[in-house]
């Protein structure tokens, strides 16, 4: 594996891959079937067989980390863009409002090998000493070692726990020991506002 202008280059073999990877290969990409009844992250990550190299990049998420599993790693499954497929130990959702499906993320984890991250943001490591505590907006999280995160939410109404949106002031909270990689966060309401032009021109 090797992370060279924008790209992750990989070998022949079988990929754990993000929707539409990789961007090219040589010789033959086959999709496969991923096996199971219930694969919560079927819906962000496809098998594929390469038989050649193969490149993988989104260019709506041009920053990669390399992040190795010494430890088993959690993920969120929309952030990966490219892992061994050996090193998947399952996957599962994370509720962070207890009996609301609004703030739950879909995680995948890994217990071996590496895997590779793609986001809009620079990626940061963060290493969470023994009784302290570190708060992370859900946009935000990318991976994590060590224990679930748990929500927190200074003020939570009855239309958090009914509508299917994430309460506004919704934190993750981390407890040490852990790592946590993170990326820069934004409020994509202003953050993608129209240029209006001048009436008249």
């Amino acid at each position: 594996m090797k992370v060279e202008s924008g790209f992750v280059e990989v070998d022949a073999g079988s990929w754990l891959v993000s929707r539409g990877q990789p961007a090219a290969f040589f010789g033959k990409a086959v999709r496969r079937r991923r096996k199971g009844w219930l694969v919560r992250d079927r819906g962000c990550l496809e098998l594929v067989e390469t038989s050649g190299s193969a490149r993988c990049a989104d260019r709506t998420r041009p920053f990669l980390t390399h992040i190795p599993c010494a430890a088993p790693i959690s993920a969120v499954s929309s952030k990966v863009l490219v892992a061994p497929c050996e090193a998947r130990t399952g996957a599962r959702s994370v509720k962070l409002i207890p009996l609301s499906l609004a703030g739950s993320i879909g995680v995948t984890d890994f217990g071996s090998e590496w895997l590779v991250t793609a986001t809009r943001g620079r990626t940061t490591r963060v290493q969470v000493s023994e009784g302290e505590t570190f708060s992370v907006r859900p946009e935000s999280a990318v991976a994590w070692s060590g224990a679930d995160p748990t929500g927190f939410c200074p003020r939570l109404g009855v239309f958090d726990m009914i509508l299917p949106r994430r309460p506004r002031e919704l934190l993750l909270t981390f407890y040490g020991p852990a790592v946590v990689w993170l990326e820069g966060a934004c409020d994509d309401k202003t953050a993608v506002l129209p240029q209006r032009r001048p009436y008249g021109i």
